[in-house]
């Protein structure tokens, strides 16, 4: 049997067009699209790793190597095995960061510039042979069905369909997240088609050769060598080998990592394709060994990689042998489509001038279209430098040597992708020095050998037989040499060197537990439209505009914010993007150069704190270990602090609120949400003029301090502390606002209650002190009437009015002490002289007091006070009753005062017994007494220590050496006006 050549070729092309039509309907058609985030069909996407070596390399393999062939995929149920922690891990990975390519994973972790290449350039040289493979096998599977021998047209034009194809179904447009609703589905799709055509072939085999599997049971006990060459290679070795290759080219291809990390829409879809993507491949190649005993039986006598076809000829079936075709050309150009597009990414990226936008036409340069045309432009020349590999290596036999080849390639990635997830200290220099020594032994253990073969080499020796080896299996050897001696340099290489700040940054964000760091310091420029500026002049202006509103609505951020914490997470957010693009290296620089950074190239703690605070509550994998101890440490403070009473505010250098708890919130009428994020001077009246001016001022407390808010006047102390580093540098500011509008009305009713209470006292003192006078105004008053002569008229209405002023003052000091005001405030406060506020103070004592105490008072003129005369008076009238009380009789209280830098050291003796030990600690305690029941409330002495820390000073008590009682008040001292000594 024998198809035409044009026959083929129309039904291939009708079928490739259908898996366009398939992905076009998905990307147009939303509800189509949808379907791409299933977890079936992402596991069946993944079914791309079957080529055309499945199909067909499959059968050579298992001719060779037995049942080693199955170590393919046992290997890569191993890697889906470790899911959790392999698959997982980088998935979260290469979202966050947006890499989207091998090259972009490698050089976000290993910060150089030559890492991205490297990897980009061995990608596209390790995939080669794969690419070369789908080729040939196409090419060999034409000619079979046509009894040709495959020309290179047909090669090439098949090349040059999937150039075509690969650019409509990957190329179209620059899409920001490489999302190809449309690729997933096509790709799954042709999964099906792929399983169908074997387990249809396979079935037609089993029952056309041997009549069902009876008959094959029957053919077996015939032929026991059929089963024991299956056998036999497997007890000679190779298998671990095997299992290394195929576990790391499960992930690491480029195809797969294409699939699994870049076109993954659904992240939770991993969890069926652990499991489901490994069944899948187990039911593709259980039938292999059926087709491959088919095939002996029949004795078709061509090549066993196409023992498929062959049956289907034998039958003289066209129908059969186009869907065999169809499975085979489904598998390779999947491959083909999948791997060029991964590698065209890697290749604009990394490897193409086009993407240097650092000329003087960048600014102009649309740079969408250039991405465009420059990942099309490489699509092209990797299927070009695929099929000139074809036809370089047309003499090589078996296919699966082609793959292997590719996949010790991409094992040389492992040691480095180790040190990526694991190892901190893992670094550039370790990784290059590494992959170089692996990319050397993978070339002359394998390329070299390969092409000596093919005769395109002459006279290249053989290593194995060099080096003695030729007990190993070639396989085993070729890894050994590359694999091994990657792996020893690497973890020397990152010994012997330390990492840069960049690669710890990035080695926290790829390791498991921990947190990205911070990166350096607060973006320079002030506004959105800044930062859009900067960038127009490498990225253009509509690209900029772009890209910076993509990553406003990513963070869900107002384009009028400028606060700088959102200035900086949206230029974080502006790299991620650009790196989906571009490439992190690229993307860093870009971002580097034109959204600078502060000249202190740090972050204050506070937004270090509130950075990793974010990081901590998004994070997508749970915590464990000392991480999750440390992190509910944390939480528990963290939760303190937010149900703490008193109003807690952290600040950063310029004024941006970093924390802002429940008790601030509740009190200012403004949430944590509102908040945090913002400057001091955007929040509403009044507290960003309050909380700015407290800030810029030198004193560290405000007492007692009016403000009126919606609810009413509140009364509140303001504490601020400055936070430093170990270099005594400002950090940022924590700021308390205590609300004392309660405890300072009840402090006023003690005050109040207190006036009261001496007022009793001074009652009779009062009277006393009136008699007196009003008896000298009534005798002047009597001899009034006989007073003749004018000048004695007038000298006696001048002592009636003496008299009169004398009780007027009397009276006026107790209505002024019993009418003081509610507590100190700025409004009320005034200068007072020091000598006269005492000697008022022992005059309303007397009034109540005993007349035989004497006052000694030195140095008290010419100090002048700030304050409440009210308050101030009833603190120096609660110390003197003290004093009185304590001494004995004709006693005398001593006064003196002294200047004593900005204050005032004013101290009251008396001769009394002292104070007890015991008592000198609780003597400023409300309600607490040393006089017996009855005789003091213990309100006198807190309610004086009370008002003189209000006026920013302290009262202390002592015992004298000599004897007695002594208090020591200490105010600030003050300048009357128009004193400018």
């Amino acid at each position: 049997m024998t198809l035409s050549l044009g026959l083929i070729y129309a039904v291939g092309v009708a079928y490739l067009a259908l898996l366009f039509g398939i992905a076009f309907l998905a990307d147009r058609v939303p509800r189509i699209g949808r379907i791409a985030a299933n977890s079936w069909v992402f596991s069946l996407s993944l079914g791309v790793y079957a080529t055309s070596w499945t199909f067909y390399g499959n059968l050579g393999f298992l001719a060779d190597h037995g049942y080693l062939y199955l170590t393919i995929y046992l290997g890569v149920t191993l890697a889906f095995a470790a899911t959790p922690w392999l698959l997982r891990p980088i998935l979260r990975l290469t979202r966050e960061q947006q890499l989207t390519s091998l090259a972009d994973l490698f050089a976000f972790r290993y910060r150089s510039r030559w890492t991205g290449p490297i990897v980009a350039l061995f990608m596209l040289s390790g995939v080669l042979p794969y690419i070369a493979l789908q080729i040939k096998a196409v090419a060999e599977s034409a000619g079979v069905l046509t009894a040709e021998t495959p020309p290179h047209l047909l090669a090439l034009t098949f090349s040059a369909t999937i150039a075509l194809f690969a650019i409509l179904f990957g190329a179209r447009h620059i899409a920001p997240r490489e999302k190809h609703a449309g690729l997933v589905l096509a790709i799954a799709f042709e999964s099906i088609v792929k399983l169908l055509a074997i387990l249809g072939i396979t079935a037609v085999a089993l029952y056309a050769v041997f009549g069902g599997f009876s008959g094959l049971d029957t053919w077996l006990t015939e032929n026991p060598e059929a089963v024991d060459a299956l056998y036999a290679p497997v007890r000679e070795g190779g298998w671990f080998a095997m299992m290394i290759l195929a576990f790391a080219a499960a992930f690491l291809l480029p195809r797969q990592f294409h699939m699994l990390f870049t076109e993954n829409i659904n992240p939770a879809a991993l969890n069926r394709a652990a499991w489901a993507f490994p069944a899948f491949l187990l039911l593709l190649n259980l039938p292999m060994p059926v087709l491959y005993w088919a095939g002996e039986a029949a004795g078709l006598g061509i090549d066993t990689n196409y023992y498929a076809i062959g049956i289907a000829g034998m039958l003289d079936s066209p129908s059969l042998a186009l869907l065999v075709f169809i499975g085979g050309l489904s598998a390779a150009s999947a491959m083909m489509i999948v791997t060029t597009l991964a590698l065209a990414h890697m290749g604009t990226n990394y490897l193409s001038p086009l993407t240097r936008l650092h000329d003087e036409d960048s600014a102009a340069a649309n740079l969408y279209s250039r991405l465009l045309w420059g990942r099309r432009l490489w699509i092209v020349f990797i299927i070009g430098l695929g099929y000139a590999f074809y036809g370089l290596l047309q003499v090589v036999e078996g296919l699966a040597q082609l793959g292997l080849i590719s996949f010790a390639a991409v094992a040389q990635l492992l040691p480095g992708l180790i040190g990526l997830m694991l190892w901190k200290q893992a670094n550039r220099v370790g990784f290059l020095l590494g992959l170089g020594a692996g990319i050397t032994g993978w070339l002359l253990t394998l390329v070299l050998p390969l092409m000596a073969k093919a005769g395109i080499i002459a006279g290249y020796p053989d290593p194995q037989a060099m080096l003695r080896a030729e007990a190993l299996d070639p396989w085993t050897f070729a890894l050994m040499c590359s694999l091994g001696i990657n792996a020893v340099l690497f973890v020397l290489g990152s010994l012997l060197t330390r990492p840069n700040r960049e690669e710890t940054e990035a080695g926290r964000a790829c390791c498991p537990n921990e947190s990205a760091g911070t990166g350096g310091g607060l973006p320079l420029a002030g506004d959105v439209t800044e930062m859009e500026t900067a960038l127009a002049a490498t990225l253009g202006a509509s690209a900029a505009r772009h890209e910076v509103q993509r990553a406003l609505d990513d963070l869900g951020l107002p384009r009028h914010t400028r606060s700088r914490g959102d200035l900086r997470t949206l230029r974080e957010r502006i790299e991620r993007n650009l790196s989906g693009l571009l490439g992190p290296v690229l993307a860093r620089m870009i971002v580097d150069q034109h959204l600078r950074l502060d000249a202190a190239g740090r972050h204050t703690l506070s937004e270090s704190l509130r950075r990793v605070e974010e990081q901590l509550e998004t994070r997508a994998l749970p915590l464990s270990g000392l991480a999750a101890e440390l992190d509910a440490l944390r939480r528990f403070h963290r939760q303190i602090l937010h149900e703490l009473p008193l109003g807690v505010a952290s600040l950063g250098t310029t004024g941006e609120i970093t924390g802002w708890n429940q008790a601030l919130a509740k009190l200012t009428a403004i949430s944590t949400e509102q908040a945090v994020g913002c400057n001091l001077q955007q929040l509403e009246s009044p507290w960003a003029g309050l909380l700015t001016a407290f800030i810029e001022s030198p004193d560290r407390q405000w007492y007692k301090l009016n403000v009126d808010l919606p609810d009413g006047n509140r009364r509140l102390n303001l504490h601020k502390s400055a936070l430093q580093d170990e270099h005594g540098r400002l950090e940022g500011r924590i700021v308390l606002i205590e609300d004392i509008t309660e405890r300072a009305q009840l402090e006023s009713e003690i005050a109040h209650g207190d006036r009261l209470a001496s007022i009793g006292r001074f009652a009779a003192g009062v009277a006393h002190e009136i008699g007196n006078p009003l008896t000298g105004i009534a005798s002047l008053a009597q001899n009034l009437p006989l007073e003749q002569d004018p000048e004695e008229v007038r000298g006696t209405a001048e002592d009636i009015l003496a008299q009169t002023r004398r009780i007027n003052a009397i009276v006026q000091s107790l209505v002024t002490f019993a009418h003081a005001d509610e507590g100190p405030s700025a409004g009320h406060f005034e200068t007072i002289a020091l000598d006269a506020i005492v000697q008022e103070a022992i005059r309303l004592t007397r009034l109540a007091g005993r007349k035989d105490l004497r006052f000694d008072l030195d140095g008290l003129e010419g100090h002048y006070l700030r304050g409440s005369h009210a308050t101030l008076l009833q603190v120096f009238i609660n110390l003197l009753t003290n004093a009185e009380q304590a001494s004995p009789e004709n006693a005398t209280v001593s006064i003196s005062a002294s200047a004593r830098g900005r204050n005032i050291h004013l101290i009251i003796d008396d001769r009394g017994p002292g104070i007890e030990e015991s008592s000198l600690e609780r003597l400023f305690e409300p309600f607490f007494t040393t006089k017996p029941a009855g005789h003091g409330t213990g309100l006198g002495l807190p309610v004086a220590y009370s008002i003189v820390r209000d006026h920013g000073g302290t009262l202390m008590a002592a015992n004298r050496p000599e004897g007695g009682a002594r208090f020591i008040l200490i105010l600030p001292r003050h300048k009357p006006d128009g004193d400018h000594a």
